[in-house]
């Protein structure tokens, strides 16, 4: 059971860093003129991931075993999400601001994938509970994630599609166009 609390604890911290990361970026761009939007939904994504993490310390039995093989997944995707954020830099936000009449950014895992930190998510809600063989948890906050970014990635779309065209119109113009389809969660590059 101490190793349950260890990672969680971690997964915590690591979450927690993640946030004051995001408020420090989320204050640079609203200073640059972006604006937010989904801010209604914001807080449903904390409620979710903070439940997530304490129904995995109520529902584990403290005899649980490991399963290693979706803790190295867990792993491996805690490297992912770490390419994301490095892709990003400053315009990493765990809220959904657009700086109008700027390019999205398109290099990273964001050459292969629209949201690929929404595939680490769910990637990370199903594979820590499976490694300590809490099935239910996996379904239950699996269904409900899936729930929230399917309208996330909803009113994401709608708030960047005037910059998608930006983003052509920049690659045409300084021939750096990859050949991807352009690509972004909610950022832009410098």
């Amino acid at each position: 059971m101490i190793v349950l609390y260890i990672i969680i604890g971690l997964v915590a911290a690591q979450r927690l860093m993640e946030l004051i990361v995001s408020s420090r970026n989320t204050e640079k761009l609203l200073g640059r003129g972006g604006h937010e939007v989904g801010r209604r939904h914001y807080p449903l994504f904390v409620i979710l991931h903070f439940s997530w993490l304490a129904t995995l310390l109520v529902a584990v039995e403290a005899d649980r075993s490991i399963h290693l093989p979706w803790l190295l997944l867990f792993l491996a995707l805690q490297g992912a999400r770490f390419w994301v954020v490095i892709s990003l830099g400053e315009f990493w936000t765990t809220r959904i601001i657009t700086v109008p009449h700027t390019p999205l950014i398109q290099h990273g895992p964001y050459r292969f994938c629209r949201h690929p930190n929404y595939v680490i998510v769910i990637g990370e809600i199903a594979a820590l509970p499976l490694a300590f063989g809490a099935w239910g948890v996996m379904i239950i906050f699996s269904a409900l994630n899936s729930l929230l970014l399917m309208h996330r990635i909803k009113v994401e779309n709608a708030a960047l599609q005037d910059r998608r065209s930006i983003m052509n119109k920049y690659h045409l113009e300084t021939n750096r166009n990859t050949g991807h389809e352009i690509s972004s969660e909610n950022q832009e590059v410098q």
